[in-house]
């Protein structure tokens, strides 16, 4: 199957710079407090955010993955932009995939708020063919993490700002 590119957008009332700093700049901080039933914890292995930088994701036992590792491949503060590669993790990652890479962009929308695009590049291992559900789980944990941070940030009007 090789390579399979998805894109997803996800509107929010938040501003772009909120969600930008909350979902990017500061998730190693924010994401196990918000998602503590599934993160136990965010580090950065290499650096401190910027690019070049690789950060581990550690998930609780609750979780079917036990661990991944993303490289910050582009940042673009001012543009509201980050690139980064799912470099390494356990389960369908060293089974089935070579790597995953995501390009995210917040940009404004109406009065306030935001859109928040995604797009996502599969690269499948020689053999290997990725299945949907595969794809549409993932998909379906993206937008849930984006949910709880607008849900915080609506909560906390004064966060992040």
């Amino acid at each position: 199957m090789g390579l399979i590119k998805i894109s997803q957008k996800f509107i929010t009332q938040v501003t772009p710079e909120r969600m930008f700093n909350a979902l990017i700049l500061d998730s190693h901080n924010l994401c196990p407090k918000l998602m503590f039933s599934s993160i136990k914890s965010i580090e950065f292995l290499q650096g401190e955010g910027e690019v070049g930088s690789i950060k581990q994701i550690n998930f609780t036992e609750a979780s079917p993955l036990g661990y991944i590792k993303h490289r910050i491949d582009a940042l673009d503060k001012e543009a509201l932009m980050c690139k980064y590669t799912l470099i390494e993790g356990d389960g369908v990652l060293t089974d089935k995939l070579e790597y995953v890479s995501y390009e995210v962009q917040f940009e404004g929308y109406g009065r306030g708020g935001c859109i928040c695009k995604l797009t996502s590049e599969y690269k499948a291992k020689e053999g290997v063919e990725i299945k949907e559900e595969d794809i549409e789980h993932g998909k379906d944990r993206a937008i849930g993490m984006y949910e709880v941070i607008e849900a915080y940030l609506m909560a906390h009007p004064r966060a992040y700002t």
